[in-house]
């Protein structure tokens, strides 16, 4: 079952360190083995929902520089 948007709220959100706070950026957020991912212009906007393992992947690719 989704988490409420109350329940989204309670989370422990973060952005990445090199963020450089203009708006264009993502928050994210483990919670129940899964991470969530939102707008950080939008924090009462819906957020993404990914198993933690997927999500783990999804950096690991990226550092390595595959887009997809």
């Amino acid at each position: 079952m989704p988490l409420t948007q109350f329940e989204l709220r309670q989370l422990t959100w973060r952005k990445a360190q090199r963020s450089m706070n203009n708006g264009e950026c993502v928050e994210v957020a483990p919670a129940n083995g899964k991470i969530f991912v939102r707008d950080s212009k939008n924090p009462r906007g819906p957020a993404l929902e990914y198993p933690a393992d997927a999500w783990r992947n999804f950096l690991i690719e990226a550092k390595r520089g595959h887009s997809g």
